[in-house]
């Protein structure tokens, strides 16, 4: 699959394909007898695994590690799951805080709408 047909499928620019390739945030992409980029699935999955923790806020340098361990193959498992484990928690931190400020805004938002139907009714009232 070439660089645009990735990039349209992820949506994500080729220019940041080609940069999480060169820091090794994906593995090395094989090209092509003309020198292009040929991706294969398993790199799709790559662009789709780092796509998604990146969503999610995991840091480059945290993608990279792990993108070097798993290269390292079977003996590095341990010290995949832990890097895992330890980037949940963050996360698991990270939505709580989140949480609290969802139901923040939905007071505000509440208020606000409260404070409408009070001037809505004042208004009624001023017209009787």
């Amino acid at each position: 699959m070439l660089i645009a047909e990735v990039s349209e499928r992820f949506d994500v620019s080729q220019d940041t394909l080609r940069y999480y390739e060169r820091i090794g945030l994906i593995p090395r992409v094989n090209r092509n007898k003309n020198g292009i980029r040929d991706y294969t699935e398993e790199d799709c999955r790559w662009v789709e695994f780092v796509k998604c923790m990146r969503g999610a806020g995991l840091s480059i340098e945290v993608l990279i590690e792990y993108v070097g361990l798993f290269q390292q193959g079977d003996s590095s498992a341990q010290a995949r799951k832990e890097l895992l484990v330890e980037e949940r928690k963050k996360l698991v931190t990270r939505m709580e805080d989140m949480k609290k400020v969802l139901e923040r805004l939905d007071d505000k938002i509440a208020r606000y709408e409260q404070g409408v139907v009070e001037a809505e009714k004042g208004l009624r009232n001023q017209q009787d």
